[in-house]
């Protein structure tokens, strides 16, 4: 088992101090365990410091401190919901007419302040209803472009991001700034089964339900569902699958993502599934079971076991396909 990047990271914000939770040692601090750009952090009070991920009401000067604890996506947000009904009953300002007071120079886009773009004024006096770019932002560019992973374990062969949610059937989950939640399947499963000649993706519109099949898979005469990590309305899909489904393969955490979804309680959506510090136990075992598999029909593997390559399955089809996916992907 290999490390590729140092994850034990500490900072610190005006009302809270941040620990990035090491997947090899756990958090033995005090606080409570949150989300904040798709990674696990544990956080506790500290007035001492700046908040490091300040909600859009404090940066617009209508409350002193308040960090963002709903991934920036405002929509959904049971604190935002309570403050607009301050303004409706004239106890407050709105976050709006609090940065309308200022200079048109400071007038910073509402995407640069909750971290989203670089550096954007606002031209359009926080009408954000009326904006083009905010159109683009959310219909076009935020569904489209993946995160990046910057910190990832390898095991036996098999890579595991940090910051993702895995689902036991070999799928993911990550939280996207503005509250959506891109899905797709793991390192593991689509090296196990190889490249596929097509993905059966939802259509735009569709209610998934969390743990039920999501799409399918089709590998020459041989086809499988896949289970889905979380449930939503789906609002995008990955067409780079349509024309080049190797793109799940060489890519699975960025490029290779299969689909978008929306939903009301992004929390309990996450609640079920494994976190960065269940996911490496559960893979470890996952990857034993793999070996026994392996070492049934092809004979004892290396003393050290040694790292699995891709295309699995086309290599010991003898471990047979059916086998494989209701073993690891818990369907057919």
């Amino acid at each position: 088992m290999g490390r590729k990047n140092n994850i034990n990271t500490t900072w610190k914000g005006y009302g809270s101090v941040y620990k990035k939770v090491n997947l090899l040692t756990g958090a033995t601090d005090e606080g409570i365990d949150v989300v904040l750009g798709g990674q696990i952090w544990k956080v506790k009070p500290d007035k001492k410091e700046k908040i490091k991920n300040p909600c859009i009401w404090m940066q617009a000067g209508v409350v002193k401190a308040k960090s963002c604890t709903n991934f920036y996506d405002c929509t959904t947000c049971s604190y935002d919901k309570a403050m607009m009904k301050k303004v409706k009953e004239g106890k407050i300002l709105s976050w709006q007419d609090a940065l309308r007071k200022l200079p048109p120079k400071d007038r910073i886009c509402r995407h640069t302040l909750t971290q989203r773009i670089p550096y954007r004024l606002c031209a359009y006096d926080y009408h954000c209803d009326k904006c083009d770019f905010d159109q683009y932002l959310e219909d076009v560019v935020t569904p489209k472009q993946a995160s990046k992973t910057t910190e990832v374990y390898n095991i036996k062969g098999f890579d595991l991001p940090v910051g993702y949610y895995f689902h036991n059937g070999h799928t993911w989950a990550r939280i996207e700034s503005g509250g959506y939640i891109r899905i797709g399947m793991d390192d593991f499963s689509l090296k196990l089964l190889g490249e596929m000649d097509k993905f059966e993706l939802p259509l735009i519109g569709k209610v998934l339900d969390p743990d039920a099949p999501g799409w399918g898979l089709k590998k020459k005469d041989k086809q499988a569902e896949v289970l889905s990590p979380a449930g939503g309305i789906i609002c995008e899909v990955n067409h780079k699958l349509f024309e080049n489904p190797t793109v799940a393969n060489s890519s699975p955490y960025e490029d290779g993502w299969m689909f978008l979804i929306r939903t009301n309680d992004i929390k309990a959506s996450m609640k079920k599934l494994m976190d960065d510090k269940e996911s490496m136990p559960w893979l470890q075992q996952e990857v034993s079971v793999l070996e026994n598999m392996v070492e049934e029909v092809a004979g004892p593997l290396a003393a050290d076991g040694g790292l699995f390559a891709s295309n699995i399955y086309d290599n010991l089809p003898q471990l047979g396909w059916e086998n494989l996916t209701k073993t690891f992907l818990k369907t057919r």
